[in-house]
């Protein structure tokens, strides 16, 4: 849409024109049987179109390209090209040409010339032509500034300028989850969707870590010795069309090791997303950085290192479990095992663990013994502060499959 203020007659012309790649030509194939009075000659007719693909007549895509009849969709992270012409209409000599592109936007004003040298003279006939790039950073109205002044023969400044409005859209729709793992690992899962009324290539989706954290990508599996990703070998999303990526993310040493660190709310990283649409127009797109709400353990955490998955009826199996002192005082730690209906513990209870300093963690290896098959719930393991004399709960820690000795387990 194009805004311009009252005519003034100016010796210079200005046109504006967004650069696109072409489109398909389409269109609209007429056809009838046989035994209909025109008989072959629609279909003859289609057969002897140049536009049309030899064998598939019928089908509305060609293999003809079509410049662009309009000024069509901006997208969100797509890259604007507009080429710029300023020619003298007039039968005079033109001085002091300066023409100046500026994009306004809802929170800022970028000037996008190539040049912001004036050019000396400008014959008639001749033209000055100039194209300019942006990365659209923002949704909502962009209004293009074109400036042009210029100085006459006879010495009179001259100046005009011209505004090209236009709405960006908003290309994917990016929803994410944050799944807490009992260990440190953090799982994030990202929801994309192709909001656009055309398919989209996805070249690429990554997620760039904050420093605390490692990341691994759950998008692909292992086929034949050859890693393919879990959408298959087309990468396509067709509109209005949703993914799910998955990533792990490991605390890194240094932090992991400091278990005070990660608390309350942390970055997470950000995504990167890349893809193509049409005949090769790209188009990215970064998330702001991700946040996450690490979850509360209260002063102490335990969690488990090692565990198996099924053990034998009334047969000991080792369990390994993990202390760590998330306050910021120093704790003296009395171990207690207490038994359930299934779960047996194999020790001694009452044990004295001894101080564990703030952020600090200690691993117990633990013995126990099931009396009852079936899936059974690991609980009973009671902490105690002598400082403070406040005990710790633990029920429900994990589960294991109990089966009878005599039938064989197959791992």
């Amino acid at each position: 849409m194009e805004v311009n203020p009252p005519k003034q007659e100016h010796l210079l012309a200005l046109k504006v024109m967004r650069l696109t790649k072409p489109t398909l030509f389409t269109n609209i194939p007429v056809t009838c049987e046989e035994k209909d009075l025109p008989g072959d000659l629609f279909n003859q007719l289609m057969r002897d179109d140049p536009s049309t693909v030899n064998g598939a007549e019928i089908l509305m895509l060609g293999e003809m390209l079509t410049l662009p009849q309009n000024f069509g969709n901006i997208f969100l992270g797509e890259t604007f090209s507009s080429y710029i012409s300023v020619h003298n209409d007039s039968n005079q000599v033109v001085k002091d040409i300066l023409v100046k592109a500026d994009l306004q936007t809802s929170s800022q004003r970028l000037n996008l010339s190539a040049s912001n040298s004036a050019v000396a003279e400008l014959k008639p006939d001749c033209c000055i032509d100039d194209v300019i790039h942006h990365e659209v950073k923002e949704i909502g109205t962009h209004i293009l500034v074109c400036a042009v002044s210029y100085t006459t023969q006879g010495g009179e400044k001259m100046y005009f300028r011209k505004f090209f409005k236009f709405q960006v859209l908003k290309p994917l729709d990016v929803k994410t989850k944050f799944y807490n793992a009992e260990t440190d690992e953090v799982f994030l899962e990202a929801q994309i969707q192709n909001i656009t009324t055309s398919p989209m290539f996805m070249e690429k989706v990554s997620l760039e870590p904050s420093i605390m954290y490692n990341v691994a990508e759950l998008n692909s599996v292992n086929q034949a010795g050859e890693c393919v990703t879990t959408f298959g070998s087309r990468a396509y999303l067709q509109p209005m069309d949703t993914r799910q990526y998955l990533y792990c993310l490991k605390p890194k040493k240094e932090f992991a090791e400091k278990a005070g660190i990660i608390k309350g709310v942390t970055v997470i990283g950000k995504l990167d997303i890349v893809w193509k649409t049409n005949l090769g127009e790209r188009g990215r797109l970064q998330t702001s950085q991700l946040q996450r709400m690490a979850p509360g353990y209260g002063d102490v955490r335990l969690s488990l290192e090692a565990i198996p998955d099924t053990v034998n009826l009334e047969e000991p199996f080792h369990i390994t479990c993990k202390i760590t002192n998330c306050s910021e005082r120093t704790m003296d730690l009395v171990l207690e095992m207490c038994n359930t209906n299934s779960i047996h513990w194999c020790g001694i209870s009452g044990r004295q663990l001894g101080k564990l300093h703030p952020s600090s963690s200690l691993c117990l290896a633990l013995t126990l013994l099931s009396s009852v098959q079936g899936l059974q719930s690991v609980s009973g393991l009671r902490l105690t502060d002598t400082f403070l004399k406040r005990t710790y709960e633990y029920d429900d820690i994990a589960q294991v499959c109990v089966v009878s000795s005599a039938i064989k387990v197959e791992s």
